[in-house]
């Protein structure tokens, strides 16, 4: 009897009705670098926007100081560490791009949650000091001076 209820205890945790509860596991992956002169298609742009696959991706749920056109010089510096932690961050493992509202900014951008195991790469550079929450607009990192 006792063999048969290991059996049966085995059957059930292998069968499809309770594997299919588990959470899917991420499905993208890519090596980043930043994004330099050549064709983007898997690179960094700064710390909110990358390319994956050839298309160019806004993170939907932060914004990241600027690195192009910076409005200061402690804006520029943050602005580098947020890009290079959102490249170890997307280097560190598989991830999922997730629609939450808009699926495109006026920019032409598709605009993604980033998760990992179900928890947002742009929360955590959020904790991390590196990003705001969005909240419809672009903060000012420069204290209001807007001056370099």
């Amino acid at each position: 009897m006792t063999g048969k209820l290991i059996l049966l205890a085995s059957a059930l945790l292998l069968s499809p009705a309770t594997t299919a509860c588990a959470q899917p596991a991420d499905p993208e992956q890519g090596r980043f670098a930043p994004c330099g002169s050549a064709k983007r298609v898997t690179c960094v742009v700064d710390g909110d926007t990358f390319w994956y696959a050839g298309t160019k991706i806004r993170m939907a749920d932060i914004n990241t100081p600027e690195t192009a056109t910076p409005s200061c010089a402690y804006e520029a510096a943050l602005g580098a560490r947020a890009k290079q932690r959102l490249e170890q961050l997307l280097n560190a493992g598989p991830f999922t791009l997730e629609v939450h509202g808009r699926q495109v900014d006026r920019y032409g951008r598709a605009l993604r949650v980033v998760t990992r195991n179900g928890k947002s790469l742009g929360a955590k550079l959020a904790d991390e000091g590196l990003a705001e929450h969005w909240r419809g607009k672009r903060g000012d990192w420069c204290g209001g001076s807007g001056s370099a």
